[in-house]
Order: C-alpha cells, then sequence, then structure tokens
C-alpha cells in the first residue's frame, strides 16, 4: 500500500517494487535464518530464543531489508525521495512485525531439534 501511495497511484511500479522487494527478501531470509541458527547467542540451553535475541534477529534482518527496499525503490520509482519514504515507513511498520513473529514462532516446536551440538537448534 506504502508503495502504491508513494509512487502516486502508479500500481505497475508499485507491483514490480513489491514483488522484487518479495523476490529478494525471501532469499536472502532463508540464508539470513541458517546463519542465525548457528548461533547460540539468546538461546537458552533447552534452545530456546530469549526475547532479545528475537530483537536482535529483527534489527539485524530490518537493517539489511531497509537497504534493499531503498536500492529497489530507487531502481523503480527513480526518486530517492520516494525510495527513503518508502523504506522508512517499511522499517517501523516491519520490525515491529518482525519482533510479533519471532515471538510467535519460538513457541512452535515444529522442526526444531533441541541442543544439536550444544547449539540449541
Amino acid at each position: 500500500i506504502t508503495s502504491l501511495i508513494l509512487t502516486g497511484g502508479s500500481w505497475k511500479v508499485a507491483m514490480s517494487m513489491v514483488g522484487s522487494d518479495f523476490a529478494s527478501k525471501s532469499v536472502t531470509m532463508f540464508i539470513g535464518e541458517r546463519l542465525w541458527n548457528k548461533s547460540s547467542a539468546g538461546r537458552s540451553a533447552s534452545g530456546a530464543e530469549s526475547p532479545w535475541r528475537s530483537v536482535g534477529k529483527a534489527v539485524a534482518w530490518r537493517l539489511f531489508a531497509v537497504a534493499n527496499t531503498l536500492v529497489v525503490g530507487l531502481f523503480f520509482a527513480g526518486s530517492l525521495e520516494v525510495a527513503s519514504k518508502i523504506a522508512s515507513t517499511d522499517a517501523v511498520v516491519k520490525t515491529s512485525l518482525m519482533i510479533v513473529y519471532e515471538r510467535i514462532w519460538n513457541r512452535i516446536k515444529w522442526g526444531r531439534i533441541e541442543n544439536v551440538g550444544g547449539l540449541g537448534i
């Protein structure tokens, strides 16, 4: 919605941005999650994640995501001002959603193998 509003209602530009953003972030989030799983920082002995680990993951991810959105926005909208507005709005909303997502996902045991090799993954 932000992309559509800030690009002057251009569906073509907004959908191009959303599609490119989604594709690039899907790949990088998959890789990032694998890297986070190799770290025991913020994990209990049972492998559960602390709230601070969730915040750390959300902030690290959002730093990358803001840069990604800024580049995609600049490419498709052709305006640093528009790209900056989209990226900053995106950062606030999605950082909050990411923390909530991490806290919910931390309660789900599906696919988790506890404390493998002392890493708690």
